[in-house]
C-alpha cells in the first residue's frame, strides 16, 4: 500500500497516543441504516483479515476510516418527483405549493432509501508522530478534514489543523524553476503549473517538460507564478507539490522500491507491513526537506 496523495495536518508531537487502538475500536464502520445516507468509522487497516485497527511501525502508525454510502443519484429523485408532482395537479387541478412539494421529496427519499445500493469505501491515514503529521491519501481538503474530524470524535480530543507555511509557497515554487538553490535530495521533475496573479488571468499546464527552459522563462517574464510543481526527492520518490500544499501524484521510485523486492515475505500482511514501513520512513524524509524549505509552522508553537 503506497498513498498516492498527501494531504496534511499538523498537531502536537507532546500528543498522548498511547490508547489510539482502544480508542479507535470503540469507534468502528457500522452499516449504514435503512434511512441514512451515510455511515463512516474506523476498520482494521489490514482490510477483512485484520483484526487491529491500527498499526504502529516505529513512529508511525496507520489507521483506515471505512464508509459505506447509499447511491441516490438526484436525478431519480427529480424524475419520480416531477411525476408525482404532476400526479397531484392532475388530481387537485392546481400545483402543489412550494412546502407540499418539499413533503414529497424527503417521502420519496426515506421510501426510496432502503432500496438504493451501498458504495463502501476506505480512506487511509499515517500519524507521523515524531513530526506531529497527520497525512491522509486524499487530494482533497474537505475528505482530509472529515478523516480529521472523526479521529478527533474518536479521541475526544485532536488539535490537527492544515499545514501553514510561513513563506508563500508561490514564490517558493517559482524561485526554485527559476533558478534559486534546491534543498538537498530535490530536484526538478518535468511537470508545473503557472498561473496569472491577475484574476482570471492565464493559467499554462506543462507536462513532460524541461523546467529550466527558455519557454518556462518567458512565462515566469511575463510575470506568470508557479502553482504546482514536480519535483524529485533523491531516487526515492516523486511527486506534484501545490501552493495549497497538498502533495499529487506521489510515487516511490525504484530506488526506494528496490528494498522491498530484496526481501522474500510469505503472506499478504507481511507485505503490507513491509509497504507501510517504507512509506513511513520515506514520508518522514520528504517532510524534513519541505518543513525546511517551507518553513512549515509547528502545532506546539
Amino acid at each position: 500500500m503506497f498513498f498516492r496523495n498527501l494531504t496534511m495536518f499538523r498537531f502536537p508531537t507532546s500528543l498522548d497516543l498511547s490508547s489510539l487502538e482502544e480508542l479507535l475500536a470503540g469507534h468502528p464502520l457500522k452499516p449504514v441504516g435503512a434511512l441514512e445516507l451515510s455511515s463512516r468509522g474506523f476498520v482494521p487497516p489490514f482490510g477483512r483479515e485484520g483484526e487491529a485497527f491500527s498499526h504502529r511501525v516505529g513512529q508511525s502508525a496507520w489507521i483506515t476510516l471505512g464508509g459505506e454510502d447509499r447511491l441516490l443519484p438526484s436525478s431519480v429523485v427529480n424524475d419520480m418527483l416531477a411525476k408525482r408532482i404532476a400526479e397531484v395537479e392532475e388530481k387537485q387541478g392546481r400545483r402543489p405549493g412550494g412546502r407540499m412539494r418539499k413533503q414529497m421529496k424527503d417521502d420519496l427519499v426515506h421510501e426510496l432509501l432502503p432500496r438504493a445500493f451501498v458504495r463502501p469505501s476506505r480512506t487511509d491515514a499515517l500519524l507521523d508522530l515524531g513530526h506531529g503529521v497527520c497525512v491522509v491519501d486524499t487530494s482533497s481538503r474537505k475528505t482530509g478534514e472529515t478523516v480529521v474530524s472523526e479521529i478527533r470524535h474518536a479521541l475526544g480530543s485532536f488539535p490537527a489543523l492544515p499545514l501553514n507555511a510561513e513563506v508563500a509557497p508561490r514564490s517558493v515554487l517559482t524561485g526554485w524553476i527559476a533558478g534559486d538553490r534546491l534543498p538537498d535530495g530535490l530536484s526538478l521533475g518535468e511537470e508545473c503549473e503557472l498561473r496569472d496573479p491577475a484574476e482570471h488571468g492565464a493559467v499554462v499546464k506543462c507536462q513532460r517538460q524541461e523546467l529550466q527552459s527558455d519557454e518556462i522563462a518567458r512565462h515566469l517574464e511575463s510575470g506568470k507564478q508557479v502553482t504546482r510543481l514536480a519535483l524529485v526527492l533523491d531516487d526515492h520518490a516523486s511527486f506534484v507539490l501545490g501552493e495549497d500544499l497538498v502533495v499529487r501524484k506521489f510515487k516511490l521510485l525504484d530506488g526506494a522500491v528496490d528494498q522491498l523486492e530484496s526481501t522474500e515475505r510469505d503472506d499478504v500482511r507481511a507485505e503490507l507491513d513491509a509497504r507501510f514501513a517504507l512509506m513511513a520512513a520515506e514520508f518522514s524524509r520528504l517532510f524534513t526537506v519541505l518543513e525546511g524549505a517551507l518553513k512549515l509552522s509547528r502545532a506546539d508553537a
